[in-house]
């Protein structure tokens, strides 16, 4: 198997480096240095702590949510990964009151400002009420049922980012997109969108999921979505920061199940996951340990 081009990048500085200082070394220093600086490049794409959401939509009732809860609550999970469910907004005081605390909880989406006469909206205030400290902002959902502009999300991106409200920000190309060989184009003005909104890095997580892989059953191979993670990984580099480009989390979704999220994790630039249908199940363990 090849390596990806993550790791080629790495091999690149490391020998660039130790390079620079060849002139002054020893052999046996200088491969003490290429183990070191090589070492130090492993670690910085490691020290992104492995992220696992659970994306519930319109799911559920107390009864089958108190069952999959007592699942949670009571299995065996990677202490190294970060889980947070995401519950329908009017479960999200019930889900937060019986969840295990090493579980955090999102609302699946929330209004750009504090209050006012919007209804059926929630705020992020009302959100941080119930104990809640993340949201889902841009689902394909969102963007292609209910009609909201990258210029809308972007706005509640920077609202929830102000009231100290974690986000899970969705970006993510359809069929047709990916087809007419688009797909960079359309995730990078997305992210772009967001990335003007964000002031603190610290609390963003971004989840690419891939439209056409939604709910579908098709699943983008590990190559495909490992392909979109690193180009995304460098448009921040570029765009942002080399700090933000190595810190920030970025997650896949599209019918991750716990059949093909092994390989799925293991691609250098994947992150975690945005779970849909399989967070329901039993399997969302699996799914949750399978970066350990």
């Amino acid at each position: 198997m090849l390596p990806s081009a993550s790791s080629l990048n790495i091999y690149k500085l490391t020998f660039s480096i130790v390079g620079f200082l060849s002139s002054s070394l020893a052999g046996a220093d200088i491969l003490q240095s290429v183990c070191l600086v090589r070492s130090v490049c492993l670690a910085i794409m490691s020290s992104r702590k492995f992220f696992v959401g659970g994306n519930w939509k319109m799911n559920g009732d107390k009864e089958s949510l108190g069952e999959l809860i007592m699942t949670l609550n009571t299995a065996s999970l990677n202490d190294e990964t970060e889980v947070v469910c995401g519950a329908p907004s009017i479960y999200l005081d019930y889900v937060r009151s019986k969840l295990d605390q090493r579980i955090g909880v999102a609302a699946q989406n929330c209004y750009k400002v504090p209050k006012g006469a919007f209804t059926g909206e929630i705020s992020p205030a009302m959100i941080k009420d119930c104990s809640v400290d993340w949201v889902i902002l841009g689902h394909s959902e969102r963007r292609h049922v209910f009609g909201e502009s990258d210029e809308l999300i972007g706005q509640k991106v920077a609202h929830c980012l102000e009231n100290d409200l974690g986000v899970i920000a969705c970006i993510g190309e359809k069929l047709e997109e990916r087809e007419a060989g688009t797909t960079e184009d359309v995730v990078f003005e997305q992210t772009k969108v967001i990335a003007d909104n964000v002031k603190d890095w610290t609390r963003v997580v971004i989840a690419y999921e891939p439209v056409w892989a939604i709910g579908t059953g098709k699943t983008a191979t590990p190559d495909q979505a490992q392909e979109v993670h690193e180009k995304l990984r460098g448009w921040l580099r570029a765009n942002v920061s080399d700090a933000v480009a190595d810190s920030v989390r970025i997650i896949y979704g599209g019918s991750v199940t716990g059949g093909n999220c092994k390989e799925l994790a293991a691609q250098p630039d994947i992150d975690g996951f945005l779970v849909g249908g399989a967070s329901l199940k039993p399997e969302f363990v699996d799914i949750i340990n399978a970066h350990a």
